[in-house]
């Protein structure tokens, strides 16, 4: 009898489970899915997965301890600055200030009720997929960004305050250490994605499909989309070379002029919009890659990112180089170890 009232209790659960309808996205005066609004990618999680992640998906409890771990060291580097702490010694590091005013997230990504270790689902290893060839390409345009201190132009886009740092402009959209939020709008015939670092607004065309002609590149690509069911699917090509080398710390990305993203948003709750997409560019990458991420909602509005070309750090970085250069010697190299995707 036990045994028969258990198996009756999981088939109600189940019967009730297949009877909860699926989410329905709410529409916009044009019939279309709405997915205006403020939203956010800001996670723990990042594009590849960490060496200390072995698999896609961990149990709750684990992350749970990450997630914890990650709370107490934002504590501690966020407390007031010592204002009385001495002066560091001459040729010494002098540090930054706190990070309290950092916004990287403080939980592990979850999709479909899993918690994720990465955004990449295929290669399943969770690391770029480089060919030896686009390694190198973005190894030595890595090397170049970071070491060449002749002018501005060397410089990378966000410290020119052109593009956001690494890919948070997109696309694809990646999370970074700050302002990691998107505003979305809508209408008829376009979709534009405000995004929060460096205020750029990337237009989507829903109904002139036409491509400008090949040697006009520009930021951020040329976005065409349409809509499959309740999902917008976004198309961009023609990237701006300048916007080949995306730096972010050790999570730096490089796209060819070439390289063509798809990009699919799916509204799955009243609070998460699923931000499915994909890479092909067979330049640099051995196979055609591809992730998901969660776009939570979060409240407006989205403040002014006040960066300009005007960047004060950059006359700062130029003018070291040029003292630099007064006393005879080459700016400080900056160090390259970065190998975690390197191709075997």
């Amino acid at each position: 009898m036990r045994r028969f009232l258990v198996a009756l209790a999981l088939a109600a659960i189940a019967a009730s489970a297949q009877a909860q309808p699926a989410y329905k996205a709410p529409r916009n005066a044009f019939g279309q899915p709405d997915l205006e609004g403020v939203w956010t990618n800001a996670s723990l999680t990042g594009l590849e997965r960490p060496a200390q992640f072995k698999s896609l998906t961990i149990p709750e409890a684990q992350a749970r301890q990450v997630e914890q771990m990650r709370a107490r060291m934002m504590e501690a580097q966020s407390r007031p600055t010592d204002p009385n702490a001495p002066a560091p010694k001459a040729g010494q590091d002098p540090g930054g200030y706190n990070a309290f005013w950092t916004d990287g997230g403080s939980r592990l990504g979850r999709i479909r009720g899993e918690v994720r270790t990465s955004w990449l689902v295929d290669p399943t290893d969770g690391k770029l997929p480089y060919r030896p060839e686009g390694w190198k390409l973005y190894q030595d345009t890595l090397n170049a960004a970071r070491n060449t201190f002749d002018g501005p132009e060397a410089r990378p886009l966000g410290e020119r305050c052109i593009l956001g740092f690494g890919s948070t402009a997109g696309p694809p959209m990646l999370n970074v250490l700050y302002n990691n939020h998107y505003q979305v709008q809508q209408a008829r015939d376009h979709v534009v994605i405000v995004v929060e670092m460096n205020h750029d607004a990337r237009i989507v065309r829903l109904a002139d499909k036409r491509r400008p002609p090949g040697h006009i590149r520009t930021w951020m690509g040329d976005s065409v989309g349409w809509w499959e069911g309740d999902t917008l699917v976004v198309e961009t090509i023609g990237f701006h070379p300048g916007e080949s080398l995306r730096p972010y710390f050790g999570s730096s990305l490089y796209l060819s002029p070439e390289a063509r993203v798809v990009e699919r948003f799916t509204r799955v709750a009243q609070d998460q919009i699923l931000y499915a997409f994909e890479v092909d560019d067979p330049k640099v990458y051995s196979k055609v890659w591809k992730a998901e991420m969660a776009l939570n909602a979060a409240p407006g509005p989205v403040y002014e990112y006040a960066c300009h070309e005007g960047n004060y750090s950059l006359p700062g970085i130029l003018a070291g180089a040029r003292k630099a250069e007064s006393e005879g010697r080459r700016p400080d190299a900056v160090d390259l170890s970065e190998s975690s995707s390197e191709p075997e």
